[in-house]
């Protein structure tokens, strides 16, 4: 499947409580109602025919096709052997969703979720952090911050638990109650009780100018399906700006398809991405090559920055149009197709891995930015951080053009000498769109 074909079945994983990834959605299955047998049979068919290892993480994937016959009684039977099964792939993105799930995921794209408006995700030894609050939610005025460990969730434990399941955990009717444990910097326990909302996803969710000449944007997801248009209307409100901050800080991804849009945004030709199916066969998304906006642009980028940003990211600095400032980012470069299951499950398989146009493999290895602001925890005490993450809360009432934020008064001096040393209008550069190797 090219991209091109797969840019009309895109859709989204949850960006709302799960570390999202790429997603490529395949045809919808039969809404017959399935047999425990049967459902097991397509999770295995759809595995063996698109997953993105040859050797299945070097196993014999046939020995799982009759493994369980005349063992599957229930759905509920199904559903854990289905989850036996792909866990012997030892990949946290190829995984199953029972109903429930897939239908809170299917709200996600239309925006219709309800919790408390927290991003979560496992950090390298498995144990389930806060990436970042949404803005205005339940979580944001609690006063959550990036790389809070949740340690239970209504008193029960999360230790060992997906990042999945902890979501679910939290997930429920809109003004009912949800108590989370947390640890903070390794050494402060806090016990916070929300009421769980209806969070509206926005995905531009500031656009000022900093000063006469600077603007400033924050993307903070890609699940949104108007994120291009809210792009271009954020630029708009910015029309005075001679340049601009894309800020995608603690962006954890979501529709590919709005990753194509907002880099048409800005670039004059070239490639966005290309993906490495099985096969080793590549293929690649290409701009457009009509931007909306020419000027300078600088990109905030950290550790919370994955998938759809990292694309974006990657496709506007190997193409030479912006610079990046930050943090290494998340390091999410693989690509999954979400197939609906019969009875409303759904199973997410990685189908490929994808490069960015100077066909770079950034997965598990991030994007380097070009200025490199590393923050430490006493960064976030002292109020440095993302503007947003200030430890006082909302009643601080931070705004970006504080410039407290050490790595957006990075982007600021670097965009400004971009300013006084070189054209505004990146057409007159005459940039060539880089050639793509291996």
């Amino acid at each position: 499947m090219t991209i091109r074909r797969c840019l009309s079945v895109l859709i989204s994983l949850s960006a709302f409580f799960v570390h999202p990834a790429l997603a490529l959605a395949t045809d919808d299955a039969s809404k017959d109602t399935p047999t425990p047998a049967g459902l097991y049979k397509q999770a295995w068919t759809l595995v063996h025919d698109s997953y993105y290892d040859p050797t299945y993480n070097g196993q014999n994937w046939d020995r799982w096709q009759h493994r369980y016959d005349g063992k599957l009684k229930t759905m509920e039977d199904s559903y854990k052997a289905t989850e036996t099964m792909l866990s012997s792939l030892n990949d946290q993105y190829t995984r199953f969703l029972q109903p429930a799930a897939f239908k809170d995921e299917t709200n996600a794209i239309a925006a219709k979720m309800y919790g408390i408006g927290l991003q979560i995700a496992p950090d390298q030894s498995q144990k389930i952090v806060v990436v970042a609050p949404m803005e205005g939610t339940p979580a944001e005025q609690a006063g959550f911050m990036p790389l809070d460990e949740i340690i239970e969730v209504d008193d029960k434990p999360t230790k060992g638990l997906s990042a999945n399941a902890v979501s679910q955990m939290i997930r429920g009717p809109m003004d009912t109650q949800v108590t989370l444990k947390i640890l903070r910097n390794g050494k402060d326990f806090k016990t916070i009780t929300l009421t769980r909302a209806e969070i509206h996803v926005k995905s531009v969710q500031t656009a000022k100018m900093l000063d006469s000449e600077i603007g400033y944007f924050r993307l903070s997801t890609f699940m949104s399906e108007t994120a291009g248009q809210e792009v271009r209307d954020a630029i708009s409100k910015l029309s005075p700006a001679r340049g601009i901050i894309f800020d995608l800080r603690g962006d954890p991804g979501g529709l590919v398809t709005n990753a194509l849009d907002v880099c048409n945004n800005f670039l004059f030709g070239g490639i966005i991405v290309s993906t490495v199916d099985r096969n080793s066969k590549i293929n690649s998304a290409f701009s457009q090559g009509h931007p909306f906006y020419t000027k300078p642009i600088i990109i905030l980028i950290n550790h919370g920055s994955a998938s759809a940003s990292e694309i974006t990211s990657g496709a506007l600095h190997d193409n030479q149009r912006a610079e990046l400032v930050g943090e290494t980012s998340f390091g999410k470069g693989l690509m999954q197709s979400v197939n609906k299951l019969p009875g409303g499950s759904g199973i997410h398989i990685t189908i490929a891995r994808y490069l960015t146009p100077n066909g770079t493999d950034i997965n598990k290895k991030g994007i380097t930015p070009d200025y490199e602001v590393k923050l430490k925890p006493d960064d976030y005490r002292q109020g440095k951080g993302p503007w947003w993450t200030d430890p006082g809360g909302p009643l601080a009432k931070r705004i970006p053009e504080d410039l407290k934020d050490i790595q957006l008064q990075k982007a600021v001096e670097v965009l400004r000498d971009k300013l006084d040393n070189k054209p505004t209008e990146f057409d007159e550069l005459k940039l060539k769109p880089p050639v793509l190797s291996f």
